[in-house]
């Protein structure tokens, strides 16, 4: 079934390492509120009457929007759908800054239909959160999960960095216990990587920062998987560990090929066979006249570009990539050339290839997963 994705591209301000779309320009919140509920209106129809199963607010911060904004996009979605829409069955993320998350905002969230939040914390060391440009610290995050927790908005998943500048596998340690001890369900964890264009890529070419060592990065993944696996987390994705029930459902349905709404500046659709991305542009999007689709672009998929996705996103997962599914979907000529090109990662035990007629990275290959599916790619 599909999902919803809404792109909310406000920030107060932008953190050193991210290239999202995203601006401070806060004072065109509510007419951008006013065109995403047009949007739906103008789109749902695109689902032709299927039931949607997730939506998932990103971004920027969706966290900065008040909660009428948010309950004005929700009550859109309820009032466009075409069919029954049952908010208590379905994952309804929220993205969220730790301190956005007051005691008077989570309240509000409680009164919405958000049975998930997705908080940003990345470290739990204050001069690391300085100079990457956090504007919580360490206390402020740990905080804002016990306020979620107690106040009953407990699936909760945290976002943390790794390969961080000047950060030691100690530090790194650190972060693990910490996010281990808040008793959350789920945790993403990513390796620092430095986008041009970016602050810190600035700061990396002018010398004021250098990125880590292979070696420390190799280490700290392991690290995240021993101090993860040991507390009963499920290594589901190459940057995703959930105990046994929580798996993020919206982003499964990416890495499995499901359809998938874009809505907002820079936000993409999928429908299995085209790609829809919404234009990076709020001005634009903002100045769309009554009854007329956003600024966007689409690609139209060709079988080659729809195996080498199929590869890329299935290959991520533990499941890994479906032969079966794969013959039946692209035909023998492309089941040949993906294990054919796979022999070679088998032999060497950095690919198994189950009983269940999966090919599935081993964990001692999850670090060099990109060479793997380069290799796979027709």
């Amino acid at each position: 079934m599909p999902g919803i994705y809404i792109h909310v591209p406000f920030c107060e301000s932008r953190c050193a390492y991210c290239d999202f779309y995203s601006t401070t320009l806060m004072s065109h919140r509510s007419a951008y509120v006013a065109i995403v509920c047009r949007e739906l209106q103008l789109r749902l129809p695109e689902l032709q009457g299927a039931p949607i199963e997730t939506i998932y607010l990103g971004g920027g911060t969706p966290s900065t929007l008040t909660i009428e904004e948010l309950s004005s996009i929700l009550t859109s979605l309820r009032n466009f759908h075409l069919s029954s829409f049952n908010f208590q069955l379905t994952e309804i993320t929220l993205e969220a800054n730790p301190d956005d998350l007051t005691e008077e905002y989570v309240q509000g969230l409680r009164t919405l239909p958000f049975n998930r939040v997705s908080i940003g914390i990345q470290s739990f060391h204050d001069r690391t959160l300085r100079l990457v440009g956090r504007r919580h610290t360490a206390q402020e995050a740990i905080e804002a999960v016990h306020r979620c927790q107690r106040m009953g908005l407990t699936n909760i998943s945290i976002d943390l960095m790794y390969g961080l500048p000047g950060e030691t596998l100690d530090d790194w340690a650190y972060s693990l216990d910490q996010a281990i001890a808040l008793g959350v369900p789920h945790i993403s964890a990513y390796h620092l990587t430095y986008e041009e264009g970016t602050r810190l890529w600035r700061m990396k070419e002018q010398g004021i920062v250098s990125p880590i060592d292979e070696e420390q990065s190799i280490r700290a993944f392991e690290l995240l998987r021993e101090k993860l696996l040991a507390a009963g987390y499920e290594h589901y994705e190459i940057s995703n560990f959930a105990l046994p029930g929580y798996h993020s459902r919206h982003n499964s349905s990416y890495w499995q090929g499901t359809p998938y709404l874009g809505i907002g500046p820079g936000a993409h659709s999928y429908n299995g066979t085209d790609r829809r991305w919404n234009l990076t542009d709020l001005p634009a999007y903002l100045a769309t006249p009554s009854g007329e689709d956003v600024p966007h672009e689409v690609e139209h998929l060709t079988t080659e570009e729809r195996y080498d996705e199929r590869i890329i996103t299935e290959l991520r997962t533990a499941r890994g990539i479906d032969l079966t599914c794969l013959l039946a979907d692209f035909g023998e000529r492309y089941h040949t050339h993906c294990l054919r090109c796979a022999t070679p990662y088998i032999n060497r035990a950095q690919l198994v290839h189950t009983a269940d007629n999966h090919l599935r990275l081993t964990p001692e290959s999850i670090f060099i997963s990109d060479a793997v599916m380069r290799d796979l790619l027709y």
